[in-house]
């Protein structure tokens, strides 16, 4: 409210005080809907911020994933991983980008373009990868096909020690299988540049042993590998059986190469009738990792870990290979090392909703609280003037207090009386607009009473006392 304040107190007190009322006041109903309002917008758009907050927490999270090559089995379970996400409403979901195969696959995640991706343990990890899981693992067969009938045959080849300048047929374009048999004949004091190496698909095994244009096989996949069972059978001549190469030095392979490891093919796995092979087979094994870029979130990467063994059962039916994928290697030691986020699945640390949020939540609290506290503060301050105001019309009210007790009109005491009344309008629409507390409030109700008692009595005196002499003679004559 704003008061005239220099007219009220520049008249004397012997020319009587000036009644002045307030100019146009806001009424507490309209105060009280204009902090209804208020109110009700903070409360929305606390709301607004929560629930955003909460959108944005449970949005799924799109993982872009390399793999390859087209057509491959890690493709398809990449695909079926997608579907099955998706149907889930998981919330992370994948975005397949295919390469030409894992050799492609590493380099985009070592360049940032993907956020996944599925490689190849013996070749060259990217610096920036963290394994997530195992999704398989492959072992290296090497075999001889049986001799043609009718054709002279070469010398029988029993062991890898014999491979030195013979012509080995490797299945896959990739040349990480060069590199693997290298390392194999290496290991048998064969020189690799003694040895011919020619690769071709799946679909060439069988022209390659019908033209006899090589003398033994490799083929690397996992145990039940349809593509590494076909060459086989494809390379079975007229019911022949082929000849078997067992690598009796997996294990010292595996000490001097850390990403392979010393395995056994279990005797019939390939079929056909006598067995293949006729007993279990000693050979290296390497894996194919689901590997993370480093700085990708733990949350995110916790809960694709964990989404990806929920489901894991769910696509056996369809795709076995599936039932080989396995957690990864959480040692220190490990050939790649564990992204944090599979290592909390893993270790069952896994962090809830609460654990990641916690601190935000507790910083936005005590900002919620700093806000509150500067709010209040700021209000105060705004009705300063206004309190002011109200303080000195409190003291103004104290003056006609003890003006009023030597009082001799009726007039004077009307008029104060009437000033009084505006200073209780002010009052308590200061009270409303919260410009004063409660305790002020009852200071001036006893003073106000103090007031109202003064006039009463003075008013009383006054009526008591008889006409002067003077003026009553006048009114005589009259």
């Amino acid at each position: 409210m704003t008061f005239r304040l220099k007219r009220l107190f520049s008249r004397s007190i012997a020319d009587g005080p000036e009644v002045i009322a307030p100019v146009g006041p806001p009424s507490p109903r309209s105060v009280k809907r204009k902090m209804t309002l208020i109110v009700l917008a903070g409360t929305l758009a606390l709301v607004g911020a929560i629930s955003s907050a909460y959108y944005f927490a449970m949005k799924p999270v799109p993982l872009r994933i390399a793999v390859g090559p087209p057509n491959s089995d890690d493709v398809k379970v990449v695909q079926a991983l997608v579907q099955a996400f998706s149907r889930d409403h998981n919330t992370v979901r994948l975005r397949p980008v295919l390469t030409e195969g894992a050799t492609a696959s590493a380099k985009a995640l070592a360049d940032g373009k993907v956020d996944l991706a599925i490689i190849r343990g013996d070749l060259d990890v990217p610096k920036n990868a963290r394994a997530v899981a195992t999704l398989r693992k492959n072992v290296a067969v090497l075999w001889v096909p049986p001799a043609a009938k009718g054709k002279k045959a070469a010398p029988k080849i029993t062991k890898i020690s014999q491979l030195s300048g013979r012509r080995i047929g490797v299945i896959g374009r990739t040349p990480a299988n060069i590199n693997l048999l290298n390392i194999i004949l290496r290991q048998y004091g064969v020189d690799p540049a003694k040895v011919t190496k020619v690769q071709f698909s799946t679909t060439e095994v069988a022209e390659a042993v019908k033209d006899q244009k090589v003398d033994a096989f490799l083929a690397a996949g996992p145990v039940n590998s349809k593509i590494t069972n076909d060459a086989i059978t494809a390379s079975s001549r007229d019911g022949g059986t082929p000849t078997f190469l067992t690598i009796d030095s997996a294990e010292a392979i595996a000490q001097n190469f850390p990403m392979y490891e010393a395995a056994e093919i279990p005797a019939g796995v390939f079929g056909g009738s006598p067995a293949r092979p006729d007993d279990d087979l000693k050979t290296i094994s390497f894996s194919h990792h689901i590997v993370a870029r480093q700085g990708l979130s733990d949350a995110t990467i916790a809960a694709f870990t964990r989404q990806l063994f929920a489901i894991r059962q769910q696509l056996i039916t369809d795709f076995p290979l599936a039932a080989k994928i396995e957690t990864p290697d959480t040692d220190k030691d490990a050939v790649i090392p564990v992204h944090p986020g599979a290592a909390a699945y893993v270790d069952g640390e896994e962090k809830t909703f609460l654990d990641r949020y916690s601190d935000y939540i507790w910083w936005s609290l005590m900002g919620l609280s700093a806000m509150g506290s500067a709010g209040a503060w700021f209000a105060s301050y705004m009705k300063r003037d206004e309190r002011n105001n109200n303080s000195t019309l409190r003291e103004r009210l104290l003056d006609m207090l003890a003006i009023a007790r030597h009082s001799e009109s009726l007039e004077e005491l009307d008029r104060m009386q009437a000033e009084a009344d505006a200073i209780l309008r002010d009052t308590l629409n200061c009270f409303e607009h919260g410009a004063i507390e409660e305790g002020s409030l009852t200071a001036f109700n006893i003073a106000l009473e103090q007031f109202h008692n003064a006039v009463a009595d003075r008013k009383a005196l006054i009526g008591m006392i008889p006409p002067e002499p003077a003026r009553l003679n006048r009114v005589q004559v009259a």
